[in-house]
């Protein structure tokens, strides 16, 4: 037996899935089935440093109104660890479940793609990057020798058109998505990748294309993309506390994921949006940028932007960051409201157009709920 474990080990190491044992490691190991929100601490990170916080105002109705039995068993269902609402840019309700508090920071898992999208537009705005339709080899030469892939602009992959060979699959750990999440170099599990189709033919939602977008900023930054995210975003909202973001071991965030902040800090980035990229009258981020994230592709057959889920067939419209195991940040512009939801629901119904169901129930709900 032990003779069969070696050679098993031997041939995982020499096919270049060594990756694997670290993952047995972060999640059997940990008594966990898979990745999960508290798994920050196992992973290496770089700092999102926080200055001059600016705390969220309470609504004069904070926590009076108490959530109706259909949305506390919806929550409590999904595992939920927290919920948030802010309304008209204060703080309107918040509760926490599973030892959970205010100070928990979790992962958002993919909700990270939509950062990665705001740094984007930040380097773009201050010329850093020329143009939303750079290529993608004009900052890495070597994929201008890559069948499909010469006219791979920023755009197509923050749009999710890369035509990248890359299944979005969490549960087979001998597909990319374990390898980049698990393995010590983002580079190997990305740039290894083929393309199999020309970019901008047909929408697919990839963790790569995002994590090669994310490679693009931090070359056109020259810094962390962490402590570019800290000077142009973090800080200026008025983050409450410094967040983390995984790396590999070569410092790279995990640019599809992995940012670990608090729920309130979460809320933040949502009511930027709403607030059409200003905190207070400060602009952060470009209001046409900003647009453009928001504004749903034809060929996602309109349900995805810009980093950005998107659903605007709903009567109560919404767009929103998303995260694997149930991460939402949600604007709802009509009501001038933000929904935030943390935890760890896994395998999420998604029979709405491919966007979880839960999404929608909440927004239709909690509008209700605190409809003036």
């Amino acid at each position: 037996m032990i003779t069969i474990l070696v050679i098993a080990a031997a041939l995982f190491y020499l096919f270049g899935y060594s990756y694997i044992f670290n993952g047995i490691s972060k999640t059997y190991l940990k008594g966990k089935m898979s990745a999960h929100i508290d798994d920050g601490k196992f992973f290496t990170h770089n700092v999102i440093a926080a200055g001059n916080p600016a705390p969220w105002e309470k609504d004069p109705e904070y926590n009076k109104t108490p959530l109706p039995e259909n949305i506390v068993e919806d929550l409590h269902h999904s595992n939920t660890a927290s919920f948030l609402v802010v309304k008209n840019g204060k703080l309107i309700h918040e509760q926490y479940w599973n030892g959970y508090t205010e100070l928990s920071k979790t992962n958002s898992f993919s909700m990270a793609k939509a950062v990665t999208v705001m740094l984007f537009g930040k380097a773009v705005e201050e010329g850093k990057i020329k143009s939303i339709d750079d290529k993608f080899s004009d900052y890495f030469p070597e994929f201008k020798n890559k069948a499909f892939a010469e006219n791979l602009t920023l755009k197509n992959l923050a749009q999710m058109e890369s035509g990248l060979n890359w299944e979005e699959n969490y549960k087979n750990p001998f597909l990319p998505n374990a390898k980049a999440y698990y393995g010590r170099s983002l580079i190997k599990a990305t740039f290894s990748r083929t393309f199999k189709h020309h970019p901008g033919e047909r929408f697919e939602y990839q963790s790569g294309s995002t994590q090669l977008l994310g490679f693009a900023v931090k070359k056109a930054v020259n810094q962390t993309l962490a402590s570019y995210l800290s000077e142009k975003i973090w800080t200026p909202l008025g983050m409450e506390h410094q967040a983390e973001w995984s790396t590999d071991e070569s410092g790279m965030e995990k640019t599809y994921c992995c940012i670990h902040a608090t729920t309130r800090d979460f809320a933040k980035l949502g009511q930027l949006f709403l607030n059409n990229g200003k905190a207070g009258e400060k602009q952060i981020l470009n209001p046409d940028f900003i647009n453009q994230m928001r504004t749903p592709t034809e060929k996602s057959e309109e349900i995805y932007g810009m980093g950005f889920w998107i659903n605007y067939d709903n009567p109560i419209k919404h767009y929103y960051f998303l995260g694997l195991q149930g991460q939402y940040i949600i604007m709802v512009p009509e009501h001038n409201m933000v929904i935030v939801r943390t935890g760890s629901y896994n395998n999420i119904p998604k029979k709405d157009r491919g966007r979880p169901d839960q999404v929608k129930f909440l927004v239709n709900e909690t509008v209700q709920l605190f409809a003036d």
